[in-house]
């Protein structure tokens, strides 16, 4: 399903990822008061919960503040109730073991409420914005779980851009912020909030769109929160020690997922100029 939002105008704020991480979504909504975006111009790319301990809060607070919101794979898989996140992780894997402990306790710590409101999240949203046409996927148009990172080859990004005849592609999932342009499309994902970028800090990530001048422009930010808060929270729930740890060391536990191009640059902090 997609939801169609008109024409936006003004600065969008992107971001996805929340992995139920309250302390990260709280300090992300003091930054959009600060700048004045209102909840009509926010946009969140899937997967509000996940590792983190608070799945529930999250929930209420993406639903509070009434912003435009798709549904990733862990919300696909719970509203249908089926017994695992579809990730695709390595059979036997760190990740697929690690899913067994905070799937459960998600499932365990959302309210009937939180799972109907699940049910009704689009997979898809289409604006337009700055002269161009935007979509908003998780993953991919035709997989919602496909990694699609910045070394992905383009031709697959392409097929995306073909089927969807959009302009501005802005995705989620697969962890890592980046950007890529080419023959006037843009491939946008604004990273996540719940877990930092294996980049060696506990930063987190969004983006702010502009359309000043009708020129569209994008910007990478990062987010400061309380990660201890956070990671401590992870601990007294008894979830996976691994995922708290990485909330300060900013460092990934296994690089499963990633391709080897991505895989280098394992504990290299981002800039993005």
């Amino acid at each position: 399903m997609t939801k169609e939002l008109g024409h936006l105008k003004g600065p969008i704020l992107v971001f996805g990822g929340v992995y139920s991480n309250l302390q990260a979504l709280e300090a992300l909504r003091q930054i959009a008061e600060e700048l004045n975006i209102p909840p009509a111009n926010i946009i969140c790319t899937g997967d509000v919960v996940a590792y983190c301990a608070q799945p529930e809060e999250s929930v209420r607070s993406i639903r509070e503040w009434n912003i435009h919101c798709i549904a990733g794979n862990v919300e696909l898989q719970i509203a249908s109730g089926a017994s695992d996140c579809a990730c695709d992780f390595v059979k036997g894997g760190r990740c697929d073991s690690f899913s067994k402990e905070w799937y459960p306790y998600t499932q365990q710590n959302l309210s009937t409420h939180s799972i109907e409101w699940m049910k009704q999240l689009p997979e898809f949203l289409s604006f337009h914005y700055a002269e161009k046409k935007a979509l908003v996927l998780h993953g991919a148009h035709d997989y919602t779980s496909e990694f699609i990172f910045e070394s992905t080859a383009w031709s697959i990004k392409h097929k995306n851009f073909k089927k969807t005849q959009a302009d501005i592609i802005l995705a989620g999932h697969c962890g890592l912020p980046f950007s890529q342009e080419q023959e006037g499309k843009y491939w946008l994902n604004a990273g996540v909030i719940g877990m930092p970028a294996n980049d060696g800090t506990p930063r987190v990530w969004y983006m702010i769109l502009n359309d000043k001048d009708e020129n569209f422009q994008f910007e990478h930010r990062a987010l400061d929160y309380n990660y201890q808060q956070a990671s401590e929270l992870m601990l007294k729930q008894q979830l996976t020690p691994a995922y708290a740890k990485t909330l300060y060391t900013g460092i990934w536990d296994n690089c499963e997922i990633l391709p080897p191009s991505e895989e280098k640059r394992q504990g290299e902090a981002l800039n993005f100029s």
